[in-house]
């Protein structure tokens, strides 16, 4: 509780000081909450969630006319119950860096560049039909060194080196204590309607992983797609599948939305599905209405755990 007001104050404090000196940061936020009905075979009901409600600091200051320095420290909060899992904030993206011509270098708590260059494509993103519950490498992880490239004519790279800090994180009987026991990477390019990207992670998670992701928008209708290959260090699983997402645009306040993902294991022939239905109603510029329905269903005898379905509705306003 201590801990949970000291934050508060820090915010408050540090928004008056933002707004009036020459640091030029901000406090910001998003609050998610969802009444959702879920199946799950053994357990069903009603449940209000919050879904990745968070509130966030973030800014830069310059050291000079080519440096600067930048930072984030974002927590989710559960705005549904106060307990995030035992915490009343739990850390989300979190990191300080430097950024100049040369792009941005940080370090700390961070999404992996394979997860980042997915996002564009899930259109239910912490929601019941978040591509996590389906595909490996949706990680955020401890202890990240990352670099950020400039945007070179629509291209961008980043990466990250993860020090596993003793984990034996490629399974071979010892302990890894070197600068990039895992890795992650993405190639991204963007232009108009189209974005185009490729991404990898090396030892994240146990796993080696590729992704080749795209989206386009074609007038009031937005197509995404995600190919993916990935096998654990253990040789358990060696797992490829897809993902495709619609987004129509029906007028400037309603937007419908749709996404199916399909990925297999060859090892065992285990075989994973999402799919989710879904439309936003539009409030205001920062504030949405939304209502979905997801089923995942995975083949995997004894697998009940990974089947439900989900019928929910929401709402969204960001700060």
């Amino acid at each position: 509780m201590m801990k949970g007001i000291l934050l508060i104050l820090a915010l408050c404090f540090t928004s008056f000081s933002f707004a009036e000196g020459p640091i030029g940061g901000k406090v910001y936020g998003k609050a998610n909450l969802s009444l959702v009905d879920q199946d799950s075979g053994d357990t069903s009901g009603w449940n209000l969630n919050s879904n990745a409600s968070r509130l966030g600091i973030k800014g830069e200051s310059k050291i000079s006319e080519e440096l600067a320095v930048v930072y984030q420290v974002e927590y989710e909060v559960c705005i549904d119950s106060g307990d995030c899992k035992g915490q009343t904030f739990k850390q989300r993206n979190t990191f300080l860096g430097l950024k100049g011509n040369f792009g941005m270098v940080w370090a700390g708590k961070h999404d992996t560049p394979t997860k980042l260059a997915a996002k564009k494509v899930d259109l239910f993103n912490d929601l019941e039909g978040d591509m996590k519950n389906t595909f490996e490498g949706e990680n955020r992880l401890s202890n990240v060194i990352g670099y950020n490239s400039p945007t070179i004519n629509g291209f961008t790279a980043s990466v990250a080196m993860i020090p596993a800090e003793g984990e034996d994180v490629d399974q071979d009987g010892q302990n890894d204590t070197s600068l990039n026991d895992g890795m992650s990477y993405s190639i991204s390019y963007s232009k108009d309607k189209m974005y185009l990207a490729i991404s990898g992670d090396q030892d994240i998670d146990k796993q080696d992983l590729i992704r080749l992701v795209g989206q386009y928008q074609i007038d009031a209708l937005k197509l995404g797609v995600m190919y993916q290959q990935n096998e654990d260090n253990l040789g358990t699983k060696d797992e490829s599948g897809y993902f495709v997402s619609a987004a129509y645009k029906l007028d400037k306040n309603i937007t419908l939305k749709a996404q199916y993902g399909a990925i297999e294991d060859d090892v065992d022939s285990d075989e994973e599905q999402t799919l989710s239905l879904g439309a936003d109603y539009k409030l205001a510029k920062n504030t949405k209405l939304f209502a979905f329905y997801t089923d995942n269903t995975d083949s995997k005898v004894g697998s009940s755990d990974d089947d439900f379905s989900a019928i929910g509705i929401g709402m969204e306003h960001k700060f």
